[in-house]
């Protein structure tokens, strides 16, 4: 075995010992992260356009799904996590897409 061989084994040791490692607690974490952040982030764009007001049902939904997601996320269960999250950015874009409307329909 070489010198290069020799150092590099450690090396791919350390790094799939890591890659294991990561698989272990897995990336769910970070899926959710994205997720929920874009589900705040509609939510929030939601409540600008005062969706609580021209679309009820669709903000609470989101914001009830959401609060969910955390409560998932917060006991490590990402799958579950990142469907209330999609969900919740579903139900934010609809009602973001109603409170447009909304606005207008105001106009005319």
């Amino acid at each position: 075995m070489g010198v290069s061989a020799r150092l590099a084994a450690p090396l791919v040791v350390a790094l799939l010992s890591a890659l294991c490692l990561f698989g272990a607690t897995g990336c769910g974490g970070f899926f959710y992260a994205i997720y929920a952040g874009g589900a705040t982030s509609k939510l929030e764009t939601a409540q600008q356009l005062g969706a609580e007001k021209y679309a009820p049902y669709e903000y609470y939904f989101a914001q009830e799904h959401l609060q969910k997601a955390m409560e998932e996320a917060a006991s490590a269960d990402y799958g579950d996590a990142i469907d209330l999250a999609d969900e919740a950015e579903k139900s934010a874009n609809k009602a973001i897409l109603l409170s447009k409307q909304a606005h207008e329909g105001a106009g005319r």
